[in-house]
């Protein structure tokens, strides 16, 4: 069997590297959606097979222009097609809801190979919380015969959808990812002694919006540790944009995106965390951190029950209480069983891919 791995961005590779590196053989193809830069050597991962485009130089080359994404996704889509069809794959494997997941799904069925989507069964609820990730994750569903769902709620959503690949429960990679990278990256990481606390934000609802960008600095200038900010370059942009780069510098160390290996280390060891990402929030599972989510909605609804993630539908003063509440001395996370899984995930995947038929 052939098996074909489509990747697209940072962390499509990321949340799929502990797979690669268990098969023995296969292809793998990047549409260039983001520039992986070093983080293939950093993660050991070897050479893609095929770069289907140029990557960017910046995080994202379609930051705010849903004409031209649009337009690269059908492009792209063929140019996968014509690919999978080249190496003679079997099987397409592709990751999570970006535009690469969705051009790839469509890009296997018109192949005629099977879609296997990795991180099946996500859903917010609503197409504009996230968007577009939430009208991505659907297609790949809708259209993959073998769909890899990370918890018994994202199987029963599934099923709830009427989708008629098969599916099968796995757990979510994110689990393999942030341990493997932990342990390469342990003792080999200046991080601060005392407490902190670390943020994240980059989605585009949030972004878009001057309201919502307000809340989001308004809750990050008012935690009660050090706080260091990850920003990414269209982040950066939005708090220019709307006056506010200078007012959350005064009160937030701002840092540029670290790789995977140095930022898990800061996230472990983080008292605080504060994301309107996705991956983040499982993150913070595996490593028992308590997270506030800078969002309205999220898809990981079941991270919800464990009492260690937070969503503030952006409303501050819920935020700040919850932080209170979590940094104050005598709270300890509650003891809870990950709904993703645990160690191991990825050898499951990959017997599944090897042997579902």
């Amino acid at each position: 069997m052939v098996v074909a791995f489509s990747i697209g961005t940072r962390a499509e590779l990321i949340k799929t590297f502990p797979v690669l590196k268990r098969m023995d053989e296969y292809v793998l193809i990047h549409t260039g959606q983001h520039s992986l830069g070093n983080l293939l050597d950093l993660l050991n991962v070897k050479e893609p097979d095929r770069v289907l485009t140029p990557p960017p130089t910046d995080t994202t080359k379609f930051y705010m222009n849903a004409p031209r994404a649009t337009f690269w996704s059908l492009g792209v889509m063929n140019r996968i097609r014509k690919a999978v069809k080249e190496v003679r794959a079997d099987r397409l494997v592709y990751h999570g809801d970006t535009m690469t997941t969705a051009s790839s799904a469509l890009a296997a069925r018109l192949a005629g190979v099977e879609g296997v989507h990795l991180e099946a069964g996500l859903r917010s609820g609503s197409i504009w919380e996230p968007f577009p990730e939430e009208i991505s994750r659907k297609v790949a569903d809708r259209f993959s015969g073998l769909l890899l769902a990370v918890s018994k709620g994202t199987e029963e959503n599934l099923k709830k959808a009427n989708i008629k690949g098969k599916i099968v429960t796995t757990g979510n990679t994110i689990i393999d990812s942030a341990l493997e990278a932990f342990r390469m990256g342990k003792g080999l990481v200046d991080i601060p002694d005392g407490e902190y606390a670390v943020v994240t934000a980059h989605r585009h609802e949030n972004l878009r919006s001057r309201e919502r960008m307000e809340a989001l600095v308004e809750i990050v200038r008012n935690v009660p540790i050090d706080t260091y900010f990850f920003v990414h370059d269209n982040t950066v942009a939005a708090l220019k944009r709307f006056g506010l780069f200078k007012p959350l510098a005064r009160k937030v160390k701002l840092a540029r995106l670290s790789n995977y290996i140095t930022f898990i280390q800061w996230l472990a060891g983080a008292r605080l965390v504060l994301t309107d990402g996705g991956s983040v929030q499982e993150e913070s599972l595996v490593f028992r951190k308590p997270c506030i989510l800078l969002r309205k909605r999220t898809e990981r609804t079941e991270a919800l029950e464990t009492g260690i993630n937070f969503l503030t539908g952006m409303n501050v003063k819920y935020a700040l209480r919850k932080m209170d509440e979590v940094l104050d001395e005598d709270w300890k996370p509650p003891r809870f069983h990950n709904p993703y899984g645990e160690r191991g995930v990825s050898k499951k995947v990959v017997k599944t891919i090897q042997e579902e038929q």
